[in-house]
């Protein structure tokens, strides 16, 4: 268990963070920044649930619970030393669970027939928002596997998280009723 007796403590003064093995980065670290943009994703998750409807907001629930464990797998890098204690992992039940959760959602929905602009209610604008920090995140995971491990699972997770906060979108949008639809060339 987390314990934090101090909030402060001075370490990271001259740019440098801790990551979960000890070892020390600066904090424009690769490494830094994807695990930050995954904590950044948890906070406008946590926006979207402010308007969510119970259902929903269950599920983002869960979701913020299990991003602290992916930003907890990308703080730990993967070095073969042995760490004292079991990381936390993604794991292949929870993409399961995404997937399960985005099949029964987007059975309530119509299908689309144009992009849908980040609009409607407040909980479906924050979701798009949350989606798009989920593929920036998606995205700098993909560059730090390219020099480091990143374990497919968890681009796996961050991948089909997208998917389900762009359903969810849709669902706080009336079941898709108040999608707000893109117009091509509306405005010329």
């Amino acid at each position: 268990m987390v314990k934090l007796n101090k909030i402060y403590t001075r370490t990271g003064d001259a740019g440098e963070t801790g990551l979960g093995n000890g070892e020390r980065r600066l904090k424009s670290d690769l490494r830094v920044e994807t695990y930050g943009t995954v904590d950044e994703l948890n906070a406008v998750i946590g926006l979207a649930r402010l308007s969510a409807e119970p259902a929903l907001d269950a599920m983002l629930a869960r979701i913020q619970n299990e991003l602290f464990d992916l930003g907890a797998e990308l703080a730990t890098p993967l070095t073969g030393e042995p760490l004292g204690y079991e990381p936390l992992k993604i794991i292949a039940s929870q993409v399961e669970r995404l997937e399960r959760e985005i099949d029964a959602m987007n059975a309530r929905l119509e299908p689309l027939k144009s992009f849908v602009l980040p609009a409607g209610s407040a909980a479906a604008a924050h979701l798009h928002h949350a989606r798009t920090v989920a593929r920036r995140a998606e995205r700098l995971m993909v560059a730090l596997g390219r020099v480091e491990t990143v374990e497919a699972v968890a681009l796996a997770y961050v991948n089909r998280l997208s998917d389900h906060l762009f359903v969810a979108a849709r669902i706080a949008n009336a079941d898709g009723r108040a999608d707000v639809l893109w117009v091509p060339g509306q405005s010329r």
